[in-house]
């Protein structure tokens, strides 16, 4: 089989919209053959860091992009606008760093019911970037269909001038009327300017049987019923991971275009880089070295807050510095030391510290935190250690309606580049995804009920499978050896083809021959190495901090069934 690459792919993390789970859509990209695969959700970059490390672990090549949705003018935020999308895919670092830019601009200014740039943005952030004309939703394609030609004629040149031979007119064919319209015209406009074509499929799913359970994801976010002949939903079940055959099959006077896939995946090799920390400078007021600064701090809180400093005091406080010197985590000290400090002088509540950070003495006496690890007899090393790969991590809490100071503090002391929030996906627990998909199928309450009531609450992970009896613990799992299931849902799950359509559509390991994969998966993702102080100013809430701005509530009101698992 030749080879071809996805370029046009949405994974989970196209909220409740696309269904192809991240791992599993690597893996098969793998088996057929495919040397790499790219992830383009809707309007946002979240799965960004597991598809590297999934893509990573199976040995192909992982394109970063996004397909962004693109209105006329991103401050009008009133009335019915115009949303069209468009295709971007990260070529170099230049290229990663302007599809991050465009992301986050579309969510911090341009958000108005969806993530929106404009073509006057993406002119500023077009460096290093691959552009694809995007599927029949694109600006494009929608003014082809419109028969106003001469201005998607502008439009084409517009994109040739700004990308130059990185923009591509997109291809896409799931047997739709408006595609042979839109692709004949594509293909003229293609020899008229010298642009090549290239075929996409607009994946949303993994495999062809995957339609109904993709349909049903896009009913729970719609508040609909599958049998509901008045919802929105796919044309057809052509939306899923095709073999190169099969994309032959759909364009055989097109294979060119197939082939134009490895040259624009040739083109994208952005990696990340994991263990490089990014920290900002810390300069003392005093114009001291922060060494000498961290010291005398630390002298200072020795004073305060001891009558008497013992040796078992000071040889903690020697052991300490030692450690947190020799790795390198002084100024991470004055960071955190300074942003708390200064929220203490504007008069915000900071709390006591909490986590491992406690155990720390020397972070106990410059006031990071407010708990004596010698008085309790907490460990410096359950933070800290030689042997410790990543970074350390100080939880810290503010109050609520004042945390916003503080990050403003940070991020005008230290610039806004070396700043980030964090955003935490919560997973739908998987008793209530169970209801959601019973409710879309139209199962009776009193049937869901009875599943629901006798799956027990003290289970973790694969809880679904753990109780059907569809999990089977590997030789080298923590949990080998031990047999799951409760009989009464495996006895349902058996013998009752409703029960079995509910919960296959919650599992979403069908392979191609629709048969459950059993398989025990460790799904926590890898952490990526931010930059900055994004570690320090972690805080307990992190959902709560995003509800300030539109890129939480777009993740609140497309709540994200990213998995059925809890």
């Amino acid at each position: 089989m030749k080879e071809f690459v996805h370029l046009h792919v949405h994974t989970e993390y196209s909220l409740l919209d696309g269904a192809a789970r991240i791992k599993k859509l690597v893996k098969v990209c793998k088996e057929y053959g495919m040397p790499a695969c790219a992830i383009t959700d809707h309007g946002n970059m979240y799965g960004s860091v597991a598809f590297f490390d999934a893509c990573e672990d199976v040995g192909i090549k992982a394109i970063f992009g996004c397909e962004f949705y693109v209105c006329d003018d991103l401050t009008i935020k009133q009335g019915k606008t115009k949303l069209n999308h468009l295709v971007l895919l990260a070529k170099d670092e230049v290229g990663y760093h302007n599809l991050c830019k465009l992301n986050s601009i579309a969510f911090n200014d341009g958000f108005y019911y969806k993530p929106r740039i404009d073509l006057k943005t993406l002119e500023q952030y077009c460096d290093g970037l691959v552009c694809l004309s995007a599927c029949l939703a694109g600006d494009i394609p929608q003014l082809i269909l419109k028969r106003q030609f001469d201005e998607a004629e502008k439009l084409i040149l517009w994109f040739k001038e700004k990308f130059g031979e990185d923009f591509y007119l997109e291809l896409q064919n799931h047997g739709l009327e408006e595609q042979i319209v839109v692709n004949e015209k594509l293909r003229e406009y293609a020899k008229k300017f010298n642009i090549k074509t290239v075929a996409t499929n607009d994946a949303h799913y993994i495999y062809k049987q995957d339609a109904e359970m993709q349909d049903v994801l896009m009913c729970v976010q719609m508040g609909k019923t599958l049998d509901d002949p008045d919802r929105m939903k796919f044309a057809n079940d052509e939306f899923y991971l095709k073999t190169y055959d099969e994309m032959a099959s759909i364009f055989p006077n097109d294979l060119d275009a197939l082939d134009t896939t490895l040259e624009i995946a040739n083109k994208c090799n952005f990696k990340l880089t994991y263990g490089h920390y990014m920290y900002p400078k810390y300069k003392p007021v005093t114009g001291q070295e922060p060494n000498d600064y961290f010291r005398d701090l630390i002298e200072a809180g020795l004073k305060q807050k001891y009558d008497v400093i013992t040796q078992e005091i000071r040889d903690r406080v020697e052991y300490e510095i030692g450690v947190i010197s020799r790795l390198g985590y002084v100024e991470y000290y004055l960071i955190v030391w300074d942003y708390i400090n200064a929220a203490r002088q504007r008069g915000i509540s900071v709390g006591p510290g909490r986590g491992s950070g406690v155990g720390s003495i020397v972070a106990y006496l410059i006031g990071i935190t407010n708990v004596d690890p010698i008085k309790y007899g907490l460990f410096f090393e359950r933070f800290l250690n030689p042997e410790r790969v990543s970074a350390p991590d100080f939880d810290i809490d503010f109050e609520d309606s004042r945390r916003g100071e503080v990050f403003e503090y940070v991020k005008e002391k230290y610039g806004i580049e070396k700043i980030c929030k964090i955003i935490t996906f919560g997973t739908m627990a998987a008793k209530n995804a169970i209801k959601d998909v019973a409710r879309v199928l139209r199962m009776p309450y009193s049937e869901v009920n009875r599943i629901t009531k006798a799956m027990p609450n003290n289970l973790k992970g694969d809880v679904i499978k753990k109780c059907f009896g569809l999990y089977h613990p590997k030789e080298g799992d923590k949990d080998f050896g031990t047999v799951y299931g409760v009989p009464e849902l495996i006895e349902m799950y058996n013998n009752n083809i409703e029960v079995k359509r509910v919960i296959d559509k919650n599992l979403l390991d069908l392979n191609k021959e629709g048969f459950l994969e059993i398989e025990s998966e460790l799904d926590e993702l890898k952490k990526v190495k931010r930059p900055a102080i994004i570690n320090a100013i972690k805080e307990a809430r992190a959902l709560g901090d995003l509800s300030e701005n539109a890129e939480y509530d777009a993740a609140r009101n497309e709540q994200a069934v990213i998995e059925s698992r809890i």
